[in-house]
């Protein structure tokens, strides 16, 4: 079975897109988690370019990698200066890897007005810095900077500057569609022509601003590529690189490439959010393969297929990317999907019984209020237990109120006094915080810390208000969605009411009794 390279650049091209940013320690982790997965070549960064870079090349080295190869990515020597002599040349020898990427120029517009130098220094540039690297016993990647916009302009120049990495020894030789605007089927035309003229092996780099880096890689592969080049979730500059998330399961699942260890790819969608949670990113749910949405089914006709086969409207089982099916109950749901969601939760009912019935009619009917639950399994579940499992509460409410007070030239005041009942037990508390809701939150949280310590593991990690029905202004229906978790797992919980404080508290209080709930049944 043919193999084809894996080789990760989220810890250079990938921290280069807006809003993403690593620390060392954070690239370490990466890598290591890489390697762990099989992953083949790991891009640290540009030793030559900041110290960060520097600074993780200096730490993995503390490491023993089982699989992957850490890469250190630079450029050709500039023109006129000899290789020997080029700081990023020496930057990159510092690194200390045993493989270094190079960048060169493929497109001859690049050369004379990017680079302001001729053609024929342009090929000694990359031929020198190949054939120096590899004298000093370097495993050499070459990648083709601009390399199919390059080739439609100029296709013989194009050639010659792969076959001067060539003849400096290139162990490699990537295909770099930079600017992201070629189409597959250039791409797959392309490659072949390149693959008739050059004895060594192709990669392919792509760059996602036609929306097209997966489906170019894929055609790619498929025209003699044996290496690609990506990023996890497809991060990178402008609209991203190449998502090995996505390529990876399509060469192993669609084509029957081997790629990663099968047993690695049941990882994949841990490793999708592991690499989110570094970047300081919320996960993409419409991912394909490693997203929440990816495998969730809404449409009660869906449901019903689903149950019956799988196949039906999944296109592989989401277990071998290490993800899980959804069954969402909304207004578009079915019997199918709430009797789906009585089984995931054990309730054992009788699928005729008019009750069941009738509490998908007040699923519905709650939509209709304004309540999605879509995003809120917590809330959903604490329905469905209070409606079918004799469920009771942690805690009851008696009474709540919330104190603003606002002076000029002052802070915002805010304070929750609580009132509630825990077991047998009256509990009377009051709270500050730095708003209305941190004030409740707080307040809730100082009542209960008492009888249920871990609460204290339990943190709000996100807050979103939405205003339904904006024409009613001031007086509008607004919806609290709130996103808690507790350093193991996540879930959402949901308010709504004309008023923001009570639609908070409603989320606020089903947060904390679905993370109890779920703590009791460990």
């Amino acid at each position: 079975m043919a193999v084809v390279e894996i080789y990760d650049t989220t810890l250079r091209d990938g921290s280069q897109g807006e809003g993403v940013s690593f620390s060392a320690e954070d690239k370490v982790k990466i890598a290591l988690r890489l390697d762990k997965m099989g992953f083949h070549f790991v891009e640290g960064g540009w030793p030559g370019s900041n110290p960060k870079d520097m600074a993780f090349f200096q730490r993995i080295k503390n490491y023993r990698l089982s699989c992957a190869r850490i890469a250190a990515f630079g450029s050709t020597r500039k023109p006129g200066v000899p290789v020997q002599e080029d700081a990023n040349i020496r930057c990159l020898l510092a690194a200390g890897v045993s493989t270094a990427t190079i960048f060169g120029k493929s497109w001859d517009l690049h050369v004379t007005r990017a680079l302001g130098t001729t053609l024929e220094e342009n090929l000694a540039m990359i031929e020198d810095t190949v054939g120096y690297l590899k004298s000093r016993g370097l495993m050499v990647i070459y990648d083709a900077e601009h390399f199919f916009d390059g080739f439609k302009a100029n296709a013989e120049y194009a050639l010659a500057t792969l076959k001067a990495a060539v003849r400096g020894g290139a162990d490699r030789v990537v295909l770099c569609d930079t600017n992201g605007g070629s189409l597959p089927e250039e791409i797959a035309a392309i490659v072949r022509r390149v693959r008739d003229e050059l004895p060594t092996a192709l990669g392919i780099h792509c760059h996602n601003d036609c929306e097209l880096a997966v489906a170019n890689s894929l055609a790619a592969v498929q025209a003699g590529v044996t290496h690609v080049q990506g990023t996890i979730n497809g991060y990178g500059e402008r609209c991203g690189n190449a998502n090995l998330c996505s390529i990876i399961p399509n060469l192993t699942f669609k084509y029957g490439y081997e790629t990663i260890p099968r047993s690695s790819l049941a990882q994949l969608t841990e490793l999708s959010r592991y690499v989110s949670e570094l970047a300081n990113l919320h996960p993409n749910t419409h991912q394909p393969y490693v997203g929440a949405s990816a495998f969730a089914h809404k449409g009660g006709v869906h449901v019903s297929a689903i149950l019956k086969d799988p196949r039906t409207y999944e296109h592989i089982d989401p277990a071998l990317v290490g993800n899980r099916r959804r069954v969402l109950v909304s207004e578009l749901s079915g019997l199918s999907n709430l009797l789906y969601k009585l089984k995931e939760l054990n309730f054992n009912l009788d699928a005729s019984q008019e009750d069941t019935r009738r509490f998908l009619e007040e699923i519905k009917e709650l939509e209709n209020q304004g309540y999605v639950f879509e995003g809120a399994e917590g809330s959903f579940e604490l329905l469905l237990r209070r409606a079918y499992h004799n469920y009771r509460p942690p805690f009851k409410l008696e009474s709540l109120r919330v104190i603003i007070e606002l002076k000029e030239n002052s802070p915002v005041y805010s304070e929750a006094i609580i009132k509630m009942t825990v077991g047998d037990e009256v509990v009377h508390t009051a709270a500050e915080g730095n708003g209305p809701v941190n004030a409740l939150d707080n307040a809730l949280r100082k009542a209960l810390e008492i009888f249920y310590p871990d609460i204290r593991r339990m943190q709000l990690t996100d807050y979103k208000v939405r205003v339904l029905d904006e024409k009613d202004g001031t007086g509008a229906v607004v919806r609290v969605l709130i996103e808690t978790g507790d350093g193991e797992r996540s879930w959402g919980t949901v308010g709504v009411s004309t008023n923001i404080i009570e639609a908070s508290w409603q989320a606020l209080a089903d947060s904390i009794a679905y993370g109890l709930l779920k703590n009791n049944e460990k």
